[in-house]
């Protein structure tokens, strides 16, 4: 078994390596498809004051995949009570509960498996963060006390740390 977790963080780190001579495609002007495609949906439900709208087809490290979008008007969005998202913006402000995520995301999926990684912490913080994750919405438990990011949080996820870039 320690030897199948070897190889699986090998592949893991070969993977992250040649993906990071890899760019997302840069759209030019004729290129906005998404863009193009909300701006129409927007018209025919007559939302003058527009929307936003995010989207995600991945595939994690483990071969699962997810499909998943979602949309909300400009109005709606203004209205809304914007502190109901301090939580869950909170409990990503902290470098470890970041690096737990992207570790379950990647197959370690239980408290054991990740606190044989270096720089997270003793057993007991590692619990703390992953209850911190798990009351915001970004982790639930499964059977036998494995961790996963819910289906419907992957590529929110993955869109709120590609704001958070440069």
């Amino acid at each position: 078994m320690e030897l199948e977790q070897r190889v699986a963080d090998l592949e893991r780190r070969l993977a992250a390596l040649e993906n990071t001579h890899r760019t997302a495609p840069q759209p030019d002007a004729s290129d906005f498809w998404a863009l193009n495609g909300l701006k129409e949906r927007l018209a025919e439900l007559g939302a003058t004051d527009g929307g936003v709208l995010f989207t995600g087809a991945v595939r994690l490290p483990t071969g699962e995949r997810y499909e998943w979008q979602y949309g909300a008007l400009t109005d709606d969005l203004m209205e809304d009570d914007w502190t109901r998202a301090a939580e869950p913006f909170a409990a990503l402000g902290h470098p470890v509960r970041l690096r737990l995520l992207r570790e379950i995301l990647g197959g370690r999926r239980t408290a054991a498996e990740l606190a044989e990684l270096d720089e997270v912490g003793t057993t007991g913080q590692i619990y703390h963060h992953l209850r911190q994750l798990s009351a915001a919405g970004w982790l639930h438990t499964t059977t036998r006390g494995r961790y996963e990011v819910p289906p419907v949080r992957v590529v929110p996820l993955l869109v709120a740390l590609t704001t958070a870039r440069n």
